[in-house]
Parts: structure tokens; C-alpha cells; sequence
């Protein structure tokens, strides 16, 4: 079967405009255009489109989209598999922040017990899961699953007075490094130690065993990795930077 643009347009629920973009930037390009300039799509173009709409919805880019559709291996039946798994995980993080609301509201109304590990449970599911779509990979593979698993576990079993500690450590770092840049702190001073010290306490809260080795290596990336310098550097550029020269220094001298 095939379609016009305007019947696609009102199949998909995409405006005609959208579809003449995709076709510009190679992303989604007609069967056909016949003679007076009019473009049809057939039914592989239509498969496509749904990719297109499947990924759009999971927060992708037109890039990376364009990316993944037209590289070599690709392969539609492995990304629907993706796709509904991606799916069935978000539909599982929404049913765990729905369940804590309306828990949160019995409990209020006097209805219903809410333990403060229960306030805190949804919360900690979605980092486990933001922090594994982020850095699951990289850590996985430098670290090993078992390192990465058992951080995980760490996390998920925190109680309120630890996770309230962790997302403090978080702020406070981040802030003596705000202050150490626009200062000009030596990464070899007794403030950066201070710092560096913090940092180790931060990363025991998930760590299964700390190293000094371990926090040498992971301080490289705030560096290299433009997802940790950014992070780091939301604020003021350099903070990333004297945090690796501070754990550099300071991890090296707890070797010795």
C-alpha cells in the first residue's frame, strides 16, 4: 500500500511539514515523487517513520536517529525488543512514583503507615536507572558487573538518613569547588584535602570497596568525559578539573 504525504500526515499523526524536514536531512526519504513533484511512501517507509517515532519518544535526537537507522547492523525486529523494553522500564519507574504519591496522600489523610525508606524508594529506583543509562556501560566494563551490581544494591537499600547524607555530600562538593576555583585553591592544600575526603565518603555510600588506585582512575574521567566535566562544571568551568588534580594528589600521597 502506499501513501501520499497528506495521508501519511494523518496516519502518523506527523505534519507534512515534519515529513518533508526528514526527507531534507536524509532521515525519512519518499518512495517516489512523481511527476508533479508529489511524494509517496510505501510500507517500509512507513515501518521506518514508526522508528523514527519510537525513538523520538525515548528523548533521541534527529542525529542520532538518522545514526542508529542507517548504520549496517540495524536490525527493526532487535530495536521493537529495545523499544518495548525501554518501555516496560518507564512504565515501571511511573508506577513506583504513582504508588509512593498515593501512599504519600493516605499516609497524610491519616489512611495508611508510610514508613521514610517507603518516601524514598521511588526516588532511589530512578537514579539506580539514570545512573546505569548514563555510565552503566563504561562502568561495567572498566569496573565489572559485580562492582556495578552491588553499587546498585547499595544504593537501593540506603535508608533516609543515608540517601539525605549522599545527596548532601553531592551539594557540598560541589559548592567547595565552586568556591576553591573562584579562589584559586591548590589542589595540595589542606582545603582541597578536605575536599578529597569528602568525595572518598561520597563514593563509599555505593562503592562496595575503596581504593585509592579506584579513585585515582574514576577522577580522570570528571576530565575526559564530557558527561562528568559538565556535571561538574555547571556552574563554574575548572571545577572539574581541580576536583581530578586534588584526588590526584591527595590519593597518590595515601599510597605512600
Amino acid at each position: 500500500m502506499e501513501y501520499s504525504i497528506r495521508e501519511l500526515s494523518d496516519l502518523a499523526g506527523v505534519s507534512a511539514r515534519t515529513l518533508r524536514y526528514y526527507g531534507e536531512i536524509g532521515l525519512l526519504q519518499p518512495l517516489y515523487t512523481n511527476d508533479a513533484g508529489y511524494r509517496f511512501y510505501g510500507e517500509d517507509e512507513v515501518a521506518v517513520l514508526q522508528q523514527i517515532l519510537f525513538y523520538r519518544e525515548r528523548g533521541f535526537d534527529l542525529k542520532r536517529i538518522r545514526d542508529i537507522l542507517y548504520h549496517g547492523d540495524f536490525d527493526i525486529m532487535n530495536a521493537l525488543e529495545e523499544h518495548l523494553l525501554d518501555l516496560e522500564e518507564e512504565r515501571e519507574r511511573m508506577d513506583s512514583l504513582i504508588r509512593t504519591v498515593r501512599q504519600t496522600i493516605l499516609s497524610m489523610k491519616g489512611e495508611y503507615k508510610m514508613s521514610n525508606e517507603e518516601k524514598f524508594e521511588a526516588f532511589k529506583e530512578k537514579m539506580v536507572k539514570e545512573n546505569e543509562e548514563k555510565y552503566g556501560a563504561e562502568i561495567r566494563e572498566k569496573c565489572g558487573d559485580e562492582e556495578m551490581d552491588a553499587s546498585n544494591r547499595k544504593m537501593l537499600n540506603m535508608s533516609r538518613e543515608e540517601w539525605e547524607r549522599m545527596e548532601s555530600l553531592g551539594s557540598q562538593i560541589k559548592e567547595l569547588l565552586k568556591e576553591g576555583v573562584l579562589t584559586g585553591m591548590k589542589a595540595d592544600s589542606e582545603q582541597a584535602k578536605a575536599i578529597v575526603e569528602l568525595h572518598k565518603e561520597w563514593l563509599c555510600m555505593t562503592w562496595r570497596q575503596y581504593t585509592p588506585e579506584a579513585h585515582q582512575s574514576l577522577a580522570l574521567t570528571y576530565v575526559a568525559d564530557d558527561r562528568f566535566r559538565a556535571y561538574y562544571d555547571s556552574e563554574t568551568t575548572g571545577c572539574a578539573k581541580l576536583l581530578e588534580q586534588a584526588i590526584s594528589y591527595w590519593a597518590g600521597k595515601a599510597k605512600e
